[in-house]
């Protein structure tokens, strides 16, 4: 295909994160001329798309509605895999950890049965013997589903970035974006490189987009999340063919989660929601104590073999609406621009078929699931 080298395009998209670069790659693929925009560069570590592993599921116990859109996620980034040659999906299965009549266990079943997913519901006994690295207490019990992992974040989105490049997109890296304008029936985007034309503007900035958008008032808060890595005294049994990623519901409503282990000394464990609200343009990341002390404390309550030593941590961002569902939206005021946001702090392993999904809007007008917030 012929590389895009002018300054107008069929779609301008304003952020090269999970959403950003995962929306040029399919956008690309269908033939669309894409200018890509990113204030830093793709796999950078200053928004909401690094920490080295984010989970991935299908039996999705938000709600059942999500599924389809896993199912086929699923299926895109296998095919990112084998056209970028990177491995960015590993499944290891998935707990969920917590009384059976919680949020979590509950609504993992609910949504496994309604989709016809495998599933398997085991009690303490079960988990001792087949997941000691587990302490379940008198109540809890664990539902397996096997078709969970981790992804691979700053891989995937420079691969996405990169096979948009391939395909023939123009992406520029190290521009801000200062303005998104209406022009005519297309649109003006001003960046720190001058003035640049589309047909079609993409805004997926993730922690900017109120900033960027103010004149939308989206219901967006953007929520400081500091994630750490906590040495383990026997790596082996933290491999991920013997330690699943793992969700917990500690008490109604509050979560934590965590991975195998991937540097070969320690695993990732971090607290769902729970953060403080941030600026994304003075975000503190410096991680203090009190930072990572709810992961040592629940990992010493809830895990054996893990230590309180931190070997790593960072802060991100999460970006949430009130129901903590995403968000595409075409304001009236600005018929050539789609606005894609927010993660809620679960939106990584939708970025796949979110780039689809932005891909037959834009160029087709297909109408996108009700799941999705369209104002």
């Amino acid at each position: 295909m012929k590389r895009f080298d002018g300054d107008f395009a069929d779609v301008a998209i304003v952020g090269l994160g999970a959403m950003g670069a995962l929306s040029a790659w399919r956008l690309a693929a269908r033939g669309a001329r894409v200018i890509g925009f990113e204030r830093f560069r793709p796999g950078h570590d200053r928004g909401s798309s690094h920490g080295d592993t984010r989970i991935f599921r299908t039996a999705y116990f938000e709600s059942p509605e999500y599924v389809p859109l896993l199912q086929r996620g699923r299926e895109l980034w296998r095919e990112l895999e084998k056209e970028s040659g990177q491995e960015l999906l590993t499944l290891t299965g998935g707990l969920a950890i917590g009384s059976p009549d919680g949020e979590l266990v509950r609504g993992l079943i609910a949504s496994a049965r309604q989709n016809g997913l495998a599933y398997r519901l085991l009690d303490a006994a079960e988990v001792g013997r087949t997941y000691p690295q587990h302490r379940l207490y008198a109540g809890e019990v664990a539902a397996l589903e096997e078709g969970a992992g981790f992804l691979r974040p700053e891989r995937a989105v420079a691969a996405a970035a990169a096979r948009a490049e391939a395909l023939g997109a123009r992406l520029l890296p190290d521009t801000e974006v200062l303005a998104v304008e209406p022009a005519g029936t297309g649109t003006v985007i001003e960046t720190s490189r001058g003035r640049f034309a589309a047909e079609h503007a993409l805004v997926a900035a993730g922690a900017w987009t109120a900033k960027m958008m103010p004149q939308l008032r989206l219901p967006l808060s953007v929520e400081r999340q500091v994630m750490a890595w906590l040495a383990v005294d026997d790596p082996a049994a933290f491999a991920p063919s013997r330690f699943p990623i793992f969700i917990r519901e500690t008490a109604p409503g509050h979560f934590r989660y965590g991975f195998p282990t991937t540097d070969g000394r320690s695993i990732k464990v971090a607290v769902h929601h729970e953060g403080t609200p941030a600026d994304p343009d003075s975000l503190d990341r410096e991680v203090h104590e009190a930072d990572v002390q709810p992961v040592r404390d629940f990992a010493r309550a809830n895990l054996h073999g893990v230590r309180d030593e931190v070997v790593d941590a960072c802060a991100c961002m999460y970006t949430n609406t009130p129901d903590e569902r995403f968000i595409a939206t075409s304001p009236a005021s600005m018929p050539g621009v789609t606005v894609l946001s927010a993660c809620s702090g679960h939106g990584f392993k939708f970025a796949s078929v979110l780039g689809e999904l932005m891909a037959g809007l834009i160029l087709e007008g297909r109408p996108l699931p009700a799941i999705i917030r369209t104002a």
